[in-house]
């Protein structure tokens, strides 16, 4: 038994403790297995205090939102109207994001080497390509690891709508997890006990499962371990605590529900306004559906996509901006590459790696700025590319992150939070 355990992989012991606190306890708690957890704090210099980071899954096309190419004859059907910011154009179907176009940083250099989404969206994530070998942590387990705890209560990191091959915390320990959340109309759900359950008998289970797991603690020392008991005392007092209410999107008015708009996504941009309203420190919103090879200009595919986009973003940043946060929060918008500037024979666009865009917004950033360029027809970098590497680098800085610290995987190999990329100065305020 001991050669066992001893043995057992990192995955292997996580997916035992995760199965064993479901079984145990009756909730669904259990992918925040440790993210409770305390850690001390690090002297930060950053400006920005927490991240929304907003992914478009699926290739959100370039030419189409934030580096229209107008009288180009790659720009398709979509026309380019102008922002608040001179000499500043974006997509027709963005009018919202227009009028605070001077809050956005526009990187409009965007590249990378791969056209698979999974593949493009883990390099994105993570700046690094993925591998058999190793799985490498997003960015909020990442800001947890650099800059110790920050919530005492509530999970650090919270993933809203994201799929199910999200790195998370990569081969950092199960004390990093994220919280995934799948419906943000339902906040967190299996938080309450069934009725059988009295807070007497909850309280026998706990004993009984103390008594099981303490000869196995003392034989085997093992993180993983000390992660599930850790799990058991932070998780019981998550749901005891009134901090679960930040969740609950029924507190909000139905008519500031109705501006982000009534989808997951919108729910998402303000459940993650909730979430940093209660001191969350990064939570990750994804909107999927752009992979648009058919039909882009169907009312459906491109024009309400990306009105999901302007409506639910327009109304994070203008929420975020009145209540004095937007000053402490970074925003991002990224994608895992854009689409073709070649409209194909079924009207859509297909994948285009070479160039693409981002947005970044809020603390540590300044806005009213278009950074990059792509050539004249949206097929490449004409000027200043960035890699996911140099615009995780970018987020980095604005946080504050020891950017250069090593730290060692279970594998004994190094890395780094943006891995080798460089901060874009010209963005950072």
């Amino acid at each position: 038994m001991r050669e066992y355990a001893s043995q057992m992989d990192a995955l292997s012991r996580r997916h035992l403790l995760a199965m064993a606190a479901r079984a145990a306890l009756g909730v669904g708690m259990v992918p925040a297995i440790g993210s409770l957890a305390s850690a001390a704090p690090v002297v930060r210099k950053g400006k920005a205090k927490r991240l929304i980071y907003l992914y478009m899954a699926g290739g959100m096309s370039h030419l189409d939102t934030f580096d229209p190419k107008p009288g180009a004859e790659s720009q398709g059907e979509t026309a380019a109207i102008g922002t608040n910011v001179p000499g500043v154009q974006v997509g027709e179907f963005l009018p919202i994001l227009a009028r605070q176009c001077d809050r956005l940083a526009i990187i409009r250099s965007m590249t990378t080497q791969t056209a698979d989404h999974e593949q493009g969206e883990y390099l994105m994530r993570t700046s690094y390509e993925q591998i058999a070998t190793e799985r490498h942590p997003s960015l909020g387990p990442w800001i947890q690891r650099l800059l110790g705890r920050h919530n005492t209560t509530l999970p650090d990191t919270v993933l809203i709508g994201a799929s199910p091959r999200h790195p998370a915390a990569g081969f950092l320990d199960p004390t990093f997890s994220p919280l995934p959340i799948g419906d943000p109309n339902k906040g967190l759900e299996n938080t309450t006990s069934p009725s059988y359950l009295t807070e007497q008998s909850f309280a026998k289970r706990m004993e009984l499962i103390d008594t099981f797991d303490r000869q196995f603690r003392r034989r085997y020392p093992l993180q993983a371990v000390q992660s599930y008991t850790d799990f058991y005392d932070q998780a019981t007092h998550l749901l005891s605590s009134g901090e679960l209410k930040a969740f609950d999107l029924r507190e909000e008015k139905d008519a500031d529900r109705d501006r982000y708009g009534r989808t997951s996504f919108g729910q998402g941009c303000m459940l993650a306004r909730r979430l940093i309203e209660h001191d969350v420190r990064c939570i990750d919103v994804t909107l999927g559906g752009w992979d648009m090879h058919n039909s882009l200009w169907d009312p459906a595919t491109l024009p309400a996509r990306a009105g999901l986009l302007d409506q639910a973003v327009g109304a994070l940043l203008d929420d975020l901006a009145a209540r004095g946060l937007l000053d402490e929060t970074l925003v991002a918008v990224a994608t895992e590459f854009g689409r073709s500037p070649q409209v194909n024979y079924t009207g859509g666009r297909d994948h285009h790696p070479a160039v693409f865009s981002a947005v970044l917004a809020g603390a540590g950033i300044k806005g009213g700025v278009a950074y990059g360029r792509s050539d004249a027809d949206g097929h490449g970098v004409d000027e200043d590319g960035v890699d996911p590497a140099d615009l995780n680098a970018t987020i980095a800085a604005a946080m504050g992150l020891p950017r250069e610290e090593v730290v060692m995987s279970p594998t004994l190999r190094p890395f780094k939070v943006a891995h080798d990329g460089t901060p874009i100065m010209q963005l950072l305020s």
